[in-house]
């Protein structure tokens, strides 16, 4: 066999490939898409993560509004639903309308704690039409008092205002301005005048005896006929 000299093997060698080389735009551009990856995965993070923030704050926010409606629940639940209004004519049961006239029957109830009914007497008694107890000086004759409401187009019919509703005159600027009154008949006119926060459940009689003395020309009872005392109760 024959030997292959050193001088051969050396030219062979040098046919040989050397490696091969990558080049710089390949390396640009391998750069580019890792960098590409991994600003996709930090934005999907953050998404997820701000996402995640979102969803807890909004079901914090849930409990909140839960525990507060709860608390408003329980305090109308705590609230008196009902007062004894006693009368010199008699007794007369009122339920309040503690949801659909809240203010109201927070003002109502804090007066009564605080005796501001006791001895009021009924100083305008209108037949077919309402019975008011307070201490206003107003003789404002009914036909004025109606008219008011006419001329300015206040003759919408509620529900609210039928007879032996319970309310109180609107625009009243403090406490000793509230003033009680029961209609005895509906009065659309008087819609935009009055707050109802309750109805009369027992005592219809008494509120027509009421309803039924003599009064002047001012429509003010001629004997003397007032509130004694109201009683709050929970429960009928």
């Amino acid at each position: 066999m024959a030997r292959i000299k050193p001088q051969a093997l050396l030219n062979q060698s040098k046919k040989k490939k050397g490696p091969s080389r990558i080049s710089i735009s390949t390396i640009v551009v391998c750069n580019l898409v890792v960098a590409v990856v991994v600003l996709s995965l930090v934005t999907t993070y953050r998404h997820w993560s701000q996402s995640d923030r979102v969803l807890i704050l909004m079901n914090l926010l849930c409990v909140a509004f839960q525990d507060t409606n709860a608390v408003s629940q329980q305090k109308n639940y705590d609230l008196p639903g009902y007062a004894d209004i006693s009368t010199s004519k008699g007794l007369i049961t009122v339920e309040l309308f503690k949801d659909a006239s809240p203010e109201a029957v927070d003002k109502f109830l804090d007066l009564c704690k605080k005796d501001h009914f006791k001895g009021m007497p009924f100083h305008r008694v209108i037949k077919n039409y309402l019975v008011q107890a307070g201490h206003s000086s107003s003789s404002i004759p009914i036909e004025e008092w109606t008219a008011k409401g006419k001329l300015r187009g206040r003759l919408d019919t509620s529900p609210k205002h039928e007879a032996f509703m319970l309310g109180t005159p609107k625009n009243k600027g403090n406490n000793k301005d509230f003033e009680l009154l029961i209609t005895t008949a509906p009065i659309p006119d008087l819609n935009y005048q009055l707050i109802v926060f309750g109805r009369v459940l027992k005592g219809e009689d008494v509120v027509q005896e009421i309803e039924e003395v003599d009064t002047d020309e001012h429509f003010q009872p001629k004997s003397q006929i007032g509130i004694i005392s109201i009683v709050l109760k929970r429960e009928l």
